[in-house]
C-alpha cells in the first residue's frame, strides 16, 4: 500500500511540472495571459509557434507515460497503472506549481495511454489527426476522438480501461466546455490547415 501512495504522489508532481508556463518563461510570455488563457499543448502553439509547442506536447505525454509505467518498472502488481496514471493527469490539470491551474489532460492522458497499451494509443493519435485534418479545430478534435475510444475500449475486452476511457472522455468534454460553445457559434480557433480551414479561406 506504502509503494502505490509513493507512486500516486509521484505521478501527481511529474504531471504537475507546468510544461507551458516553463516553456512560455523562456519566452517572456505569460500563458495565462495569452491566447486561451490555457497552459496546455494547444495555447502553445498558438501563442509560442511550432517547435515549443512541440516541445510542451512532448513534454506532457512524457508525464503521462512515466507516470504509468511505475507499476510496470518497479514490478508493482498490486495496482492497474492506469489508476496511477489518472494521478498524472489530475496533477496536469491541477498543478500544485501553478495555483492548481493547468491544461485540459489530452496529451497526459495520451501519454498514460502510451505506457499502457501502445496500439490503443496508435488508434487515438490517428483519430485525432483525422479529425484535426478534417475540422481545422483542435477541441473539436479532442473530444470526439475522445468518444471514439471510448467505443473503441469495449473491443479490447479491458473493463479498467473502457471505465478509464469514459472517465477521461467525460472530463476531457467538461473541460472543454467554453470550446464547444465556441464551436457551436462558429467562433471556435481554427489551426492553419486542414479542409474546414481551407474551405473557410477559400477565395
Amino acid at each position: 500500500m506504502l509503494k502505490i501512495l509513493i507512486m500516486l504522489v509521484i505521478a501527481y508532481l511529474l504531471g504537475s511540472i507546468p510544461s507551458g508556463v516553463l516553456v512560455a518563461k523562456h519566452f517572456n510570455k505569460d500563458l495565462h495571459k495569452e491566447g486561451s488563457g490555457n497552459t496546455g499543448t494547444t495555447n502553445t502553439f498558438r501563442v509560442l509557434g511550432v517547435k515549443p509547442g512541440l516541445l510542451v506536447l512532448l513534454m506532457d505525454l512524457l508525464k503521462g507515460t512515466l507516470a504509468t509505467l511505475q507499476p510496470i518498472v518497479f514490478h508493482v502488481t498490486t495496482v492497474n497503472p492506469l489508476i496511477i496514471g489518472l494521478a498524472a493527469i489530475l496533477g496536469h490539470t491541477f498543478s500544485v506549481f501553478d495555483e492548481f491551474r493547468g491544461g485540459k489532460a489530452v496529451a497526459t492522458s495520451a501519454g498514460m495511454l502510451l505506457a499502457y497499451n501502445p496500439s490503443y494509443f496508435i488508434i487515438a493519435c490517428c483519430l485525432f489527426v483525422g479529425f484535426i485534418y478534417i475540422s481545422s479545430m483542435v477541441s473539436f478534435s479532442s473530444i470526439v476522438s475522445a468518444i471514439l475510444i471510448v467505443i473503441i475500449s469495449f473491443f479490447y475486452h479491458d473493463w479498467v480501461l473502457s471505465v478509464v476511457a469514459i472517465g477521461l472522455t467525460s472530463f476531457i468534454i467538461y473541460r472543454h466546455r467554453s470550446n464547444i460553445s465556441r464551436i457551436l457559434s462558429g467562433n471556435e480557433n481554427l489551426v492553419p490547415f486542414g479542409i474546414y480551414y481551407r474551405l473557410k479561406h477559400k477565395g
